[in-house]
């Protein structure tokens, strides 16, 4: 089968043997990959994790074989989208509601990865992360499943609810996905960018206002104006850059919360004690959605609360370094890797 290989900041495409349930104890499913979401994640990988690998894991496909049978909600023809990794619900992480910690959720995965034309999903995906495609979503739309259900985890960590007022630092797709998700969690939402057309297009999806950048000062000031001088009470940062953290600080209100949701590349820059002990703010992380996120996350996108057809730019699997590039260049919000011929 043809797959995107990644190794040492290249991409080769190969001719791999394809998987089949014989290799899995006749247990799971194949499917044949119909397209799959490049995400940041993969990037960050292609760029520092030097082994070769297959990524991609936000697919969307169909399945050809599965087994045993009588035991699935799903059968042979099937359209389907999944997540990619599957707690154990019963570990002291699962009980704390740190999924992604959970040790099971660490070491399942889909094999070899989203960017090949067929992939193993084993029993426990089945259970737990798979769901079919809604008759009237296409590929591209539901592909963001996996993405939404992850904003979803954070907005639910930050305690967003009616009343608040949060503050999306970047407005890549992560950060306009995850305005959509503050709304629907009835939070309020203003969205930041440097780019003026992303700044635009926050205010075509539902975002209460959008600002562009112009400095740390003028535009923390400009965040205060809006929120009655205090700032704002959550701010999610979806910027991978590290010089984004002293806006953070300086936006966010006394006492307010900063949920951290990309990595930098500046490995050594935080956030200043004395603001987080003088200030009392919360700063966290999240990371990963639990199959609850993801079943909210298919909801959402099945009864069109949340909108995705203007994000993602269309990719074949030969031009997946293409679509890296391009993300990296600012050129697309969002690649689709297209992996399946009509």
């Amino acid at each position: 089968m043809k797959t995107a290989v990644a190794e040492n900041q290249k991409i080769s495409i190969q001719d791999r043997p394809q998987p089949a349930l014989s290799d899995f104890n006749n247990e799971g499913a194949i499917v044949k990959v119909l397209g799959c979401g490049l995400c940041g994640s993969d990037i960050v990988k292609f760029l520092h994790d030097g082994t070769e690998k297959v990524l991609g894991h936000e697919v969307v496909g169909e399945i050809v074989d599965i087994r045993p049978c009588f035991l699935s909600k799903f059968k042979i023809g099937d359209k389907v989208v999944l997540g990619h990794h599957v707690p154990c619900m019963k570990c002291e992480y699962c009980e704390n509601k740190n999924y992604s910690m959970c040790r099971q959720f660490k070491e399942t995965n889909i094999v070899p990865g989203g960017f090949a034309e067929y992939i193993y999903v084993s029993p426990k995906h089945l259970k737990n992360t798979v769901f079919k495609v809604p008759k009237h979503l296409d590929d591209m739309e539901i592909s963001f499943m996996e993405p939404l259900a992850c904003c979803i985890r954070a907005v639910e960590r930050a305690e967003v609810k009616d009343g608040t007022t949060s503050l999306v630092i970047g407005l890549g797709s992560i950060g306009l996905l995850m305005g959509q998700a503050i709304k629907a969690f009835k939070g309020d939402v203003i969205g930041c960018d440097l780019i003026e057309e992303r700044v635009a297009l926050a205010s075509n999806l539902n975002f209460d206002a959008s600002i562009k950048f112009e400095d740390n000062d003028t535009t923390a000031a400009t965040v205060k104006e809006m929120t009655c001088g205090y700032g704002a009470d959550i701010i999610f940062m979806t910027s991978g850059s590290d010089k984004a953290i002293e806006f953070a600080l300086k936006a966010v209100r006394d006492g307010g919360t900063i949920l951290v949701f990309s990595s930098v590349p500046n490995d050594t820059a935080g956030y200043t004690n004395n603001d987080i002990y003088y200030r009392e703010l919360k700063v966290m992380g999240s990371y990963s959605p639990s199959p609850m996120d993801l079943e909210l996350a298919h909801k959402l996108l099945r009864k069109k609360k949340v909108i995705v057809k203007y994000l993602s730019t269309v990719y074949s699997l030969d031009n997946l370094g293409d679509a890296i590039q391009d993300t990296m260049d600012n050129k697309t919000l969002k690649a689709y890797i297209k992996v399946a011929k009509d």
